[in-house]
């Protein structure tokens, strides 16, 4: 872990390669939050970030949900996960789904990314089990375009704390 004083006396270079990965691939939040600090909590980190996001053109936000990972069997990977998403994926079992849960979760996501054009992202860690997950991927597969954009970057949202909390003491 990294103290919350050695983050804000970091170089920006230092810091976007500290901090860029707790947004999925979207290290262009912590170059954005870099000029905000110094943070006084890791709750005014967190949310210096979440305030980038929020600010951002329509086009950015649906690029940062276009880049996180599916919810996916292995076997239906269609790329390699992060270290964190691996970790966070396995914490609920998502890598040992049976043929139906995984084929269930397969066409459940295939509707989600037809109707939204981004995958299906929630904060699993430490709350849901993979049942729960599935049932929320099939009810927000019916939620109107805008309330599931902002919905998903909700999810967005508590993965980065748990990654900060990873990765930042105070």
């Amino acid at each position: 872990m990294i103290a919350l004083v050695d983050i804000n006396a970091m170089e920006r270079a230092d810091f976007v390669v500290t901090l860029g990965g707790v947004f999925e691939h979207s290290p262009w939040i912590a170059e954005a939050a870099y000029g905000l600090r110094p943070f006084e909590s890791l709750g005014a980190l967190h949310a210096a970030m979440v305030a980038v996001v929020q600010a951002a053109p329509a086009e950015k936000k649906l690029g940062l949900l276009r880049a996180h990972p599916e919810l996916a069997a292995k076997a239906d990977r269609q790329a390699p996960l992060t270290a964190e998403s691996t970790s966070e994926q396995t914490s609920v079992g998502l890598d040992t789904l049976d043929a139906d849960e995984g084929a269930r979760l397969s066409a459940a996501n295939w509707l989600y990314r037809q109707r939204f054009g981004f995958p299906f992202i929630i904060a699993v860690r430490g709350q849901r089990d993979r049942s729960a997950i599935l049932r929320a991927l099939e009810a927000r597969t019916m939620n109107a375009e805008a309330e599931e954009i902002e919905t998903a970057l909700n999810e967005v949202a508590k993965i980065a704390w748990f990654r900060l909390s990873d990765l930042v003491k105070e």
